[in-house]
């Protein structure tokens, strides 16, 4: 659900104790790890319990299994999820005892009112960028505050609470949440059509990063990777008004310095480099902004490595839009090195895959096999009109190594279509994660090819 952004956001130790509903999610996890680090009464509610819900009770927070209007308890806040339903009673209790109710985007910019914000935006890239940027300001010594949309591999952390005077945060363009924040410095990693049943078109989407960039202090800066036509032409268009504006591209990446970056792929170099220029233009050496990048082994969901079994490797990556599809095959591709790409794909929202599904299904067509699940509605209502068929119908292979399968049988048919040396891919931003451990406790059963069963 959409809640609206009040006129004014209180700091975080004005919000009395807090409550949020969906406090499993990738985003409210982090905000309410941020908020008991600042000594916030903070509880919570989610559908399943999760090692990211045993974590926020081992921090102090009250953490309800399920919905109810008595969970809020003594809360004077609540923050409620975009993934949360209007007829949520938590929500509704709120609303008829006169909380203040804030989206997520109001809760984050409260908990940054006291520090030097830089953001992270763009259609692609946003939550390996914002990492990036994170261990390569702690390897320079700034111990910043972070909030990632994902778990870095090395902490298991969302977000953690830093001593430094920065705080660096994923800015998500997705239901205009980028738009509450007042930020000192910002990236912006590429600005490519999505979320369009939010934008409408994809003029509208490009003008809203715009608005994004006038947010930045006057005495900030604005890093564009220029090898995306949306973003270089913000750039331009930036520096017109006035606008401090650094730009890297793959094509001039001296400053990685010969960094051995965890994963292939121009993507991740980008993505580096951009980390790079920020680190930089804030103040701090590139031997040792390098040094934090070097280090740097991923984060959960983009491009993980899941394990290997039977002499077939998997790995899960959150890609759902084309241009993502198209640059984690790239990277896949070049893991997978003498071996075959197996690839499973659940395309995720009714909207993107109505518009994107034709594109979906031809990035896959970098792979040697590739299974389509069923799509993932997500908060948005099944269309009987759009299904994996318009995903599956347009990659450009033979029929025979193409499949349609449900979220129960695609390990299966990803194991019939493994041989050793080959890397399976699991794809998407829904439920398609938990396939790569069903892949693997297959193949050691059976092994690759159809044995087990």
């Amino acid at each position: 659900m959409r809640v609206p952004v009040p006129d004014t956001i209180r700091p975080v130790g004005d919000l009395g104790a807090v409550h949020l509903v969906g406090i499993g999610g990738a985003a409210l996890s982090g905000i309410a790890r941020l908020m008991l680090a600042r000594g916030v009464t903070v509880s919570g509610s989610d559908g399943t319990d999760s090692p990211t819900l045993q974590a926020l009770r081992e921090m102090g927070a009250t953490v309800h299994l399920g919905h109810a209007a008595e969970h809020l308890g003594a809360a004077e806040t609540v923050v409620v999820s975009t993934a949360i339903n209007d007829d949520n009673p938590e929500y509704s209790e709120a609303v008829r005892r006169g909380l203040t109710v804030l989206p997520r985007s109001a809760a984050l910019a409260s908990v940054m009112a006291d520090r030097q914000v830089v953001a992270v935006a763009g259609t692609h890239g946003k939550t390996t960028t914002t990492s990036l940027l994170t261990v390569a300001l702690q390897a320079a010594g700034a111990d910043p505050t972070y909030a990632i949309g994902g778990d870095l591999a090395a902490t298991g952390l969302n977000a953690a609470t830093g001593s430094g005077p920065l705080f660096v945060a994923e800015a998500d363009e997705s239901d205009g949440a980028f738009l509450v924040y007042d930020v000192h410095a910002a990236i912006v990693t590429n600005v490519d059509a999505d979320h369009l049943d939010q934008w409408g078109t994809p003029e509208a989407y490009a003008a809203a990063f715009d608005e994004f960039a006038d947010r930045i202090d006057p005495d900030g800066f604005l890093v564009c990777c220029v090898d995306d036509p949306g973003a270089a032409a913000l750039a331009e268009r930036q520096r017109a008004a006035g606008r401090r504006v650094v730009t890297v591209s793959v094509a001039d990446d001296a400053a990685l310095d010969g960094v051995t970056l965890w994963a292939p792929g121009d993507h991740y170099r980008a993505d580096a480099l951009a980390a790079m220029a920020a680190g930089e233009e804030l103040g701090f050496a590139r031997a040792d902004l390098a040094r934090g990048i070097a280090s740097y082994t991923g984060t959960r969901r983009r491009m993980e490595p899941k394990g290997e079994a039977a002499g077939v490797r998997v790995y899960d990556s959150y890609a759902h839009h084309p241009t993502e599809i198209d640059g984690d095959l790239q990277s896949a591709r070049a893991l997978a090195g003498e071996g075959r790409l197996v690839v499973a794909f659940q395309p995720h929202l009714v909207s993107r895959t109505r518009i994107f599904g034709a594109a979906m299904g031809r990035a896959l067509g970098a792979a040697d096999e590739v299974v389509v699940l069923d799509l993932y509605l997500a908060r948005e209502e099944a269309d009987p009109a759009v299904n994996s068929a318009l995903v599956a119908d347009a990659v450009p292979l033979p029929p025979e190594r193409v499949a349609l399968a449900t979220l129960d049988s695609a390990a299966q048919a990803l194991v019939e279509r493994a041989r050793p040396g080959d890397l399976v891919l699991t794809l998407g931003a829904g439920t398609v994660t938990r396939v790569g451990p069903e892949v693997l406790a297959l193949l050691e059963r059976g092994g690759p090819g159809g044995a087990a069963q």
